[in-house]
């Protein structure tokens, strides 16, 4: 049977402040993308959500942003390659003592928010990326934008990739995600994303705001956990692919599988 993951950033709280729903979202999910830090998330956050994951069996990724809490990581910052490498180090080395302390493993890397989208187009930022990912460990599987520069640059360091599309955000005609500064840039209807997930995943297309319909492949689909309705989508978008005969798995059980 088909396989899919489904994943979703989690650990975004910080200090006092709560954001996402991340104990009833745990449920519906396969894969955790947990903030490290800079665009959100705080030490004793993220050692919860590396328990919470590893007590739901949900694959554990490292999902580190740019250095912006007051942004949330969503505002484009010009940085160097060697900066964005650096970055990388950093935030995933924290996260790496939180799952080593707590027994578990790291299986996966995600780029957050404007680091995302910045590095699927630029190359420079990509690759010094991918090489902070590949000199903690070769064996780690790097997420970024389906087709993108990113998953380009972990193909080039041998890196297993995972190509990432979005239940609830729309595409423009080159395959980026739309800006969140558009009118359009998020989809609000549950039955309209899960229309989209399913001919991403049957059909290895999307249709882009314009109308036309361009090639993508799916191998992850993310679901954002901070939305009021969060909770209620992930679990009809998680009966939905499992109707459709899908299997869930994260992308390092199924290799395993």
């Amino acid at each position: 049977m088909a396989q899919i993951d489904l994943n979703c950033d989690m650990g975004e709280s910080f200090g006092k402040y709560v954001l996402g729903a991340d104990e009833q979202l745990i449920k519906f999910i396969t894969s955790a993308n947990i903030a490290c830090g800079f665009h959100a998330g705080d030490p004793a956050t993220m050692r919860k959500t590396v328990r919470l994951a590893l007590d739901h069996s949900v694959c554990i990724g490292a999902h580190p942003g740019l250095q912006d809490l007051t942004g949330f990581g969503r505002r484009n910052i010009s940085i160097t390659p060697e900066e964005a490498y650096d970055l990388m180090m950093y935030q995933i080395g924290a996260l790496l003592a939180f799952i080593t302390s707590e027994g578990g493993k790291l299986h996966h890397v995600k780029p957050h928010g404007a680091l995302y989208n910045m590095a699927a187009h630029d190359e420079q930022l990509a690759d010094a990326i991918a090489k902070a990912v590949y000199k903690i460990d070769p064996a780690l599987i790097l997420y970024g934008l389906s087709g993108s520069q990113l998953i380009q640059a972990g193909e080039k360091y041998g890196l297993r990739t995972a190509n990432e599309v979005f239940a609830d955000r729309t595409y423009m005609q080159d395959g980026s995600l739309t800006p969140r500064s558009h009118h359009n840039a998020v989809i609000t209807d549950e039955d309209v994303a899960i229309k989209q997930v399913m001919e991403m995943i049957t059909e290895q297309k999307v249709s882009t705001i314009t109308g036309e319909r361009i090639n993508l492949k799916a191998d992850t689909i993310c679901l954002h956990g901070d939305g009021k309705h969060a909770v209620a989508f992930a679990s009809k978008m998680s009966k939905a692919l499992q109707n459709a005969g899908l299997v869930l798995k994260g992308i390092s059980q199924q290799i395993s599988s």
